[in-house]
């Protein structure tokens, strides 16, 4: 029988030919005298060796759905790529809104970025603002846990197939949110597939936000992906010089909007804030916790210089933050959660 899974499963078949196919009655005959003898024989020996049905049945033992390109579900938003993904590999759900941001950066990732990405996507969920991102060490990892944390949605899509995933590190994670692949199942990892995962996550997204990147960062090919297909670009600053930060610095200055805060990722989505609660902080844990929000990133000393407390109380405050769990530390360096 005619299966359109087995066709896109077949060699040298792309989104293209596929849907050229789909307006036939995808008989092997009707693939042939549309698409020439060669692509037909190895449908043929796709529906010949049941392909379609054995990808079926593993997708489903990995509790995974499959959504082809001619299914009705297939979301709007990838059909008008140029080379829209023939079949998703889906666990859990695709996004329920558009109300969804892209955050995307380095794998090496600063303390203060990490940080920062963190508590972000933890207040943009908290808005009811989804997160996008790619699985990866650094950025991805940080924005998928924030989201998770404020109790929002997240997916991450994968450069690799579901059964083949990548980082290893970030398996963990994944369980706890909802992951996507177009890869057939027994793809492994590969550089080129990294930039084709880029443009699913930019075309699903409303908008793309670029936290920490070099000038050679993938993250670029994301931002470039969401601006050819007219979403927003956003990124967060910089310091002048520092390798880590030329890419997001470079996208700012041509034309990328600058975000320092939640507030101004919510306000290039148009989406409201929500009434923030009092901080439930006196004293010098205000202060330092204030200051810290300010500056992102510090050192005690440059805390106490700041708020004008002595460094001995500075170092008490954060303390107390810490045990509090809105402060952490890494080498010497505290950054807001």
């Amino acid at each position: 029988m005619p299966d359109p899974l087995a066709l896109a499963l077949s060699p040298q078949i792309g989104p293209s030919r596929l849907r050229q196919a789909l307006a036939t009655d995808l008989s092997v005959e009707a693939v042939a005298e549309l698409l020439g003898r060669e692509i037909a024989s190895g449908y043929a020996k796709a529906l010949q060796e049941g392909r379609a049905e054995q990808e079926r049945e593993q997708a489903a033992r990995l509790g995974l759905r499959l959504i082809g390109l001619w299914e009705p579900d297939y979301p709007e938003a990838l059909q008008h790529l140029d080379s829209p993904p023939m079949v998703l590999y889906l666990k859990g759900e695709l996004p329920p809104s558009e109300r969804n941001i892209a955050v995307v950066g380095t794998r090496k990732a600063s303390p203060w970025a990490t940080a920062w990405t963190h508590r972000v996507a933890r207040e943009l969920a908290e808005a009811g603002v989804g997160i996008i991102s790619g699985l990866a060490l650094g950025i991805d990892a940080a924005s998928h846990k924030g989201a998770l944390e404020g109790g929002g949605y997240t997916l991450g899509v994968l450069g690799s197939a579901m059964d083949r995933f990548y980082p290893p590190q970030n398996r963990a994670l994944a369980e706890k949110m909802h992951v996507l692949s177009e890869f057939p199942l027994g793809t492994p990892p590969q550089p080129g597939l990294f930039p084709r995962r880029n443009r699913i996550v930019a075309a699903l997204a409303r908008a793309v936000l670029v936290v920490e990147a070099g000038e050679k960062s993938g993250s670029l090919i994301t931002a470039r992906f969401a601006a050819e297909l007219g979403r927003d670009v956003l990124a967060v600053p910089g310091r002048p010089g520092d390798a880590f930060s030329l890419g997001c610095n470079r996208l700012i200055q041509d034309g990328a909007g600058l975000v320092m805060n939640t507030e101004d990722v919510l306000n290039a989505l148009g989406v409201r804030a929500p009434q923030k609660q009092a901080l439930p902080l006196e004293g010098p844990e205000a202060l330092v916790y204030r200051a810290l929000l300010e500056l992102s990133e510090a050192l005690p000393d440059d805390l106490a210089q700041t708020t004008g407390l002595p460094t001995s109380e500075t170092l008490s405050a954060l303390m107390v933050l810490e045990i509090k769990g809105l402060v952490q530390c890494s080498a010497g360096r505290y950054a807001p959660v």
